[in-house]
């Protein structure tokens, strides 16, 4: 992974995140994952599991880059 990266800061920034920043993020997610989540999808689900998802997506998606 690339020495700039830092797991922790990943984190927190997705933390601190409100639940439209997330959905934001994820329907305009810019990596080597391709993400297909309908606006009306995400809007069902928890801000916790978005935050999942979009750390999942960010943690994948630097695996790839590196």
């Amino acid at each position: 992974m690339p020495a700039d990266y830092s797991f922790e800061k990943v984190c927190t920034r997705i933390a601190s995140m409100n639940r439209s920043e997330v959905i934001l993020r994820l329907t305009h997610f810019d990596g080597p994952v391709n993400l297909d989540f309908t606006s009306e999808y995400l809007e069902t689900l928890s801000a916790e599991k978005l935050r999942h998802i979009l750390l999942a997506a960010e943690v994948t998606g630097r695996r790839k880059r590196a």
